[in-house]
């Protein structure tokens, strides 16, 4: 069982990327015509007639002002007017006078996207969805070609902003029938048919698309995205890639979906293409500093992931959170007893304007403890500003972890024990003290602990896990343990480290096959030194002594202070 675990994630990194332009409407916008306003000197009457407007609006008289506005409005031909008068029927709740100041408004501003999106509004709060089909009928058609684009944007954006999204997207169908041979529109009315529910039609129309725009990563990426099933998905991209093979978005959501069927080599191929031909891309660097990291190949994981800090400039990223980058390039020295150089990467978040400032916070601690500054960690802890009771006790879990890793159990355990009086159903601290419990040899402490967990929160696997592997860590209760822990792999089946308990619980209870199977099968998704250690044991026992060794040896290589492993060799007197 893995105690700690730090949860790489790709999938939001790639699909913001991979995705970003998969969205038909969403193209640059033309450049914004400006109206413009009547070059009319301020007159005496208009000065009146607009103060007498104000002074019946304020006065509750929405129709007076309203009428007054309306002249002046249309007199002068001005849209602020225009929209003034509409505002005050709005304000009157006079719908049919407020329809016409708007079409005045829109009628001297014709590029107002505000005043299109108030009529179009109006139109159909009042059940006059045809004159709204009308006007924006017109617009399209009245739209030059080069332009139309950007219309067919607008428009969508505009209904949008409906509450009744079914009638919305059934309007934009219709509009769009008429200009379906343009690509964007065909994009456009396949996610109306995916969002509809009409899968088949949605591929059908993505299909076409790409037929007749074989080179158009939209429309591929488009198929992939109503596809819905991943393996179809990647074999589309795949197919597109063949043709295209430096189309740089639909690579990178090929990569994304690889990475979510856990094909971490394929993706990790897939970057290194795309590191090849785009060796800048700030994207691909992060991604395969992730991946790398997730495979424990640090040196790799390191060099990319230094080398998208460095692409930065000291500047936070817009596109990404760099947070994880740095963490793990403060890890990774640390494990080298770097502790200077992990404290330049963990200072890093704070400078560089990133989210995760407590993590860093709680991290620099740690550091500075480790460097044999305790007192000095605390009270870094103890003076930092907290905004909320999560974050308080991620501060009293950090601490009491800093006085754990020094061997001060007790006084650790204090803590937890005053913070769980605070905060008595915090599932944290319980788990903290369930962990700390047990380094104390205090077991049943722990499993008091691990089973308020499970009493609060049943789905939650981790519990069941933890309680499990320490039973058959010890070798007590085993049916026991192999029941918690089957129920953990019930909530959670593709985790290797409950399925690293598992194969664990099966080697103590004799289950030496059965063993081996399910290890081989949680080392393929997460090849940890923790999950060798037991891996290699089970070799081991079955009299695989070579087979063992090199697993071991390998593990080591990677992770030579897991202390799973080193306990495991001890144990058994092995020296490799």
């Amino acid at each position: 069982m893995k105690k700690f675990l730090v949860i790489l994630t790709l999938s939001p990194l790639l699909l913001a990327s991979a995705f970003s332009h998969a969205a038909p409407g969403d193209e640059p916008a033309p450049a914004i015509q400006l109206d413009a306003l009547p070059s009319l000197a301020l007159s005496e009457e208009v000065l009146f007639k607009y103060l007498s407007a104000e002074i019946a609006d304020q006065r509750g008289n929405s129709l007076a002002a309203y009428s007054t506005m309306m002249s002046i409005a249309r007199s002068t031909r001005d849209a602020r007017l225009a929209r003034r008068a509409a505002e005050m029927a709005m304000s009157g709740k006079l719908s049919a006078e407020a329809i016409k100041a708007t079409r005045l408004w829109l009628e001297v501003a014709p590029h107002s996207d505000e005043a299109a999106q108030v009529l179009l509004g109006l139109q159909l709060a009042t059940n006059q969805s045809e004159e709204a089909k009308k006007s924006l009928a017109l617009r399209l058609a009245n739209s030059e070609p080069s332009a139309r684009l950007g219309v067919v944007g607008q428009i969508q954006r505009l209904l949008a902003r409906m509450p009744d999204k079914a009638k919305s997207a059934a309007l934009l169908k219709e509009l769009l029938e008429p200009y379906r041979d343009m690509l964007d529109v065909k994009l456009i009315l396949a996610q109306l048919s995916m969002t509809g529910g009409d899968q088949q039609a949605a591929i059908r129309e993505a299909k076409e698309a790409l037929a007749k725009n074989p080179q158009s990563e939209l429309a591929a990426l488009t198929l992939a995205q109503v596809i819905g099933d991943k393996a179809e998905a990647a074999k589309s991209l795949a197919a597109f890639l063949q043709k295209n093979p430096k189309s740089r978005d639909v690579r990178m959501a090929y990569a994304r979906i690889l990475f979510e069927q856990s094909k971490l080599e394929e993706a990790k191929k897939e970057f290194k293409t795309l590191l090849q031909q785009f060796p800048q891309d700030q994207t691909v660097l992060y991604a395969m500093g992730l991946l790398s990291a997730q495979a424990n190949e640090l040196a790799d994981a390191e060099r990319y992931l230094s080398t998208y800090i460095k692409s930065l400039n000291g500047q936070a990223d817009s596109d990404r959170d760099a947070t994880q980058a740095l963490m793990i390039l403060a890890q990774i020295a640390e494990d080298r007893n770097d502790l200077d150089g992990a404290l330049k990467w963990v200072n890093l978040v704070k400078t560089t304007g990133q989210s995760g400032q407590l993590g860093a916070i709680l991290k620099r601690a740690q550091l500075t403890a480790k460097s044999g500054k305790l007192d000095e960690a605390r009270e870094l802890l103890s003076q930092t500003d907290v905004e909320s009771d999560d974050e308080r006790v991620k501060l009293l879990i950090g601490e009491a972890q800093l006085l754990r890793d020094v061997g001060k159990l007790n006084d650790a355990m204090h803590i937890m024990e005053e913070a769980l009086e605070r905060f008595p159903d915090n599932t944290d601290l319980l788990y903290e003290h369930a962990m700390i419990a047990e380094k104390n040899k205090q077991l049943d402490v722990m499993e008091q602990s691990l089973r308020q967990i499970i009493k609060l929160t049943p789905e939650n696997p981790h519990p069941y896990n933890a309680l499990g592997y320490s039973l058959a860590d010890r070798g007590e209760r085993l049916p026991e343990a192999y029941d918690l822990i089957k129920k953990a792999l019930s909530l959670a089946p593709e985790d290797p480290y409950i399925m690293d308990s598992m194969g664990w619980v099966e080697f103590r209870m004799g289950r030496f096959e059965k063993a081996e199977e399910t290890l081989r099968r949680a080392f393929a998704i997460k090849p940890d030194p923790e999950i060798a250690a037991h891996l290699g044991e089970v070799l081991w026992v079955k009299g695989r002594e070579d087979e063992a060794k090199k697993l071991w040896r390998s593990a080591s290589g990677k992770d030579p202070k897991n202390e799973t492993l080193k306990s495991t060799l001890l144990r058994l007197q092995v020296k490799l």
